[in-house]
């Protein structure tokens, strides 16, 4: 399995390099970052200086959306990133969170992802695509080759990411939860005569090693109130009759609304809804042995990467302690 690590683009973007640098150091495959520009800084030029500055991670947002850049400018960053650096980059996308809302947008439309992710693979892997009736081909990159991993929760969105997707995105860490969105996704490619084998599942959540378990949720209870977010979307859309699992609605109840001013942030006032149990069910906290036997669980369900949210007052350490104690043992 591999172990990725998610960061925030906040200044000083030389901070954000550094830590990425360490993340390689200590064994982490992936480097991804948030991606809303308004809230943090632009992930695509971090993104070369920290290719610039390493030499095997692969980076990528967590992730972008079809709505704040033109599909065809999407595709040709990440084809010059292959260019440059040899084809390091993976392509997260959603319909879109803060990044839209902030602007008084709403995320696109399942159609307009589905067509996105499209347009970006093709593109981005050198190949011909028709976009607006006209055929486009980046003559420029015949070597670059781009994976579009989709991150859904929905069912419609679940199945749109099995039909097209190269891979899942689950941000949420709960074993069950993960074995639903799993194998809604492996059907939908069955369906489509793809192989479910063939798509890659990463799985991504705040993980805080320590033995304080208290200021651990504390910590990372933001993570429950960005999860509400998509959620309180599938309820409006589904209602609450089981579209996707009860344990992954029923906490949103107590939700009063959400801040994007302190989206992803620890601390966020906006989260006081999400109670223990959600955080310990949806991170992975504790000592070493907990994220030990939650990874296992993970990867018994066909999970390919485990991606750590690094977004608590324990960053260094919780590097460390995966690239001394966790990355060794899992693999």
């Amino acid at each position: 399995m591999d172990i990725g690590v998610v960061l925030q683009n906040d200044p000083p973007a030389r901070g954000v390099v550094e830590l990425a640098k360490k993340a390689e150091a200590a064994g982490f495959s992936h480097v991804w970052t948030f991606d809303s520009h308004v809230l943090w800084q632009e992930p695509f030029v971090i993104y070369s200086k920290i290719l610039d500055e390493t030499e095997r991670v692969i980076v990528g947002p967590m992730v972008t959306n079809p709505g704040t850049r033109d599909w065809t400018v999407i595709a040709s960053t990440f084809a010059t990133l292959n260019e440059l650096y040899g084809n390091r980059t993976v392509c997260g996308i959603g319909r879109g969170d803060s990044a839209l809302r902030v602007l008084g947008a709403q995320p696109q439309t399942l159609g307009q992802l589905r067509e996105a992710v499209q347009v970006i693979k093709g593109l981005g892997s050198g190949e011909k695509v028709t976009l607006r009736g006209k055929e486009l081909q980046f003559a420029w990159a015949p070597d670059s080759r781009l994976e579009v991993w989709v991150a859904a929760y929905g069912p419609k969105a679940l199945a749109l990411t099995g039909e097209v997707g190269d891979g899942y995105i689950l941000q949420l860490a709960d074993p069950d939860i993960a074995a639903w969105m799993i194998g809604a996704v492996r059907s939908a490619a069955e369906k489509a005569g793809r192989d479910p084998m063939s798509i890659k599942f990463c799985v991504a959540a705040p993980a805080y090693v320590g033995d304080d378990l208290e200021h651990q949720r504390e910590q990372c209870r933001w993570f429950g109130g960005m999860v509400g977010n998509h959620v309180a979307d599938i309820v409006a859309r589904y209602g609450e009759g089981g579209a996707v699992p009860q344990a992954l609605t029923d906490y949103i109840k107590a939700r009063q609304g959400y801040d994007y001013a302190e989206h992803g942030r620890a601390g966020n006032s906006h989260t006081t809804f999400v109670p223990d149990e959600i955080v310990d069910r949806f991170c992975v906290l504790g000592p070493v042995r907990n994220h030990l036997e939650r990874l296992e669980e993970l990867r018994a369900l066909g999970v390919d990467q485990f991606a750590v949210y690094l977004q608590h007052d324990a960053k260094l350490a919780t590097l460390e302690a995966y690239g001394s104690q966790i990355i060794p043992a899992v693999n």
